[in-house]
């Protein structure tokens, strides 16, 4: 989530945010299945195994993601003026073990397209 919830991606954004979250999903060699976003925030669905502790993980995507967005995009800078943050610090993570993939998928898909 953005932070103060503003509104800040437009689809320009949210596609290079997409191949940030990737390159860092590489890096801790995790796979990132599927990325969703709207104006003030994202779901990705991140296949990961346990000696990867989930904090370090979101802490470097939003760090990572904040920085190169902010560089590349400084007309951002109108949202993040007051506190010098893209991100708020809050995130959800939840696990979903044995759940089919085609689920959580249409799950995501969904948070953007309500029925």
């Amino acid at each position: 989530m953005t932070k103060f919830r503003h509104p800040v991606f437009a689809g320009t954004h949210l596609e290079r945010l997409e191949q940030i979250t990737r390159d860092v999903c590489a890096d801790f060699e995790t796979e990132l299945t599927e990325f969703d976003g709207e104006s003030n925030h994202v779901h990705l669905l991140v296949n990961f195994p346990p000696k990867i502790a989930v904090s370090k993980l979101v802490n470097s995507l939003k760090g990572v993601s904040s920085r190169r967005l902010r560089t590349e995009f400084p007309e951002l800078a109108r949202h993040y003026y007051r506190a010098n943050k893209l991100w708020s610090g809050s995130y959800f993570a939840g696990s979903v073990g044995g759940a089919p993939l085609s689920v959580l998928r249409q799950y995501i898909e969904q948070q953007n397209h309500p029925a």
